[in-house]
């Protein structure tokens, strides 16, 4: 059965390491996506998902512009981030693995997120409504998102490993 995503209801956050004391988190506040959701065998749903770069908020105009730019995402020249699912493994009632393709700057890599089926529900407008959870890490070096600046004391400005936390509201079509 297909399920938009319901964007007044999800959040796509996600957190880096910042000069190696603390973590800057951001969002991506434009997204769209359908998960064909096969509630008999869920191990068959198909996930897609597309990001608008351009909507990555951190709450630093100054920060936010830059991770626009060329030196990280180049919204300009690659609008979107898209995620496509490739599978699902059950590992219980409630907790499932999806494995995707998640493509950047147009560079494709795989990308395994945990995910917490939350239930279903009914609202008050008639619409039946699923709610998931999923978390992940990825490495931006990956996608080629490699700038960076070193450190007087050591180390390096931003951190490699980029944590992803998504919530998710569904609405059945």
């Amino acid at each position: 059965m297909a399920y938009l995503i319901d964007p007044a209801h999800s959040l796509i956050q996600f957190s880096v390491n910042h000069m190696m004391i603390s973590k800057v988190r951001g969002t991506f506040d434009n997204f769209t996506g359908t998960v064909n959701l096969d509630e008999e065998n869920p191990s068959n749903t198909i996930v897609q998902v597309e990001i608008d770069a351009s909507s990555i908020n951190t709450r630093t105009t100054q920060r936010d512009d830059h991770l626009r730019s060329p030196d990280f995402l180049n919204a300009a020249e690659y609008p979107h981030l898209v995620f496509q699912g490739t599978g699902v493994t059950l590992k219980d009632q409630k907790h499932a693995l999806l494995e995707g393709e998640l493509t950047i700057r147009e560079i494709s890599h795989p990308v395994h997120l945990d995910v917490e089926f939350n239930g279903f529900s009914k609202s008050p407008y008639g619409t039946t409504s699923a709610g998931f959870s999923a978390t992940g890490k990825i490495n931006r070096k990956d996608w080629n998102l490699v700038w960076n600046q070193a450190l007087e004391t050591g180390g390096m400005l931003v951190g490699d490993e980029i944590k992803i936390d998504i919530e998710l509201e569904l609405i059945k079509q």
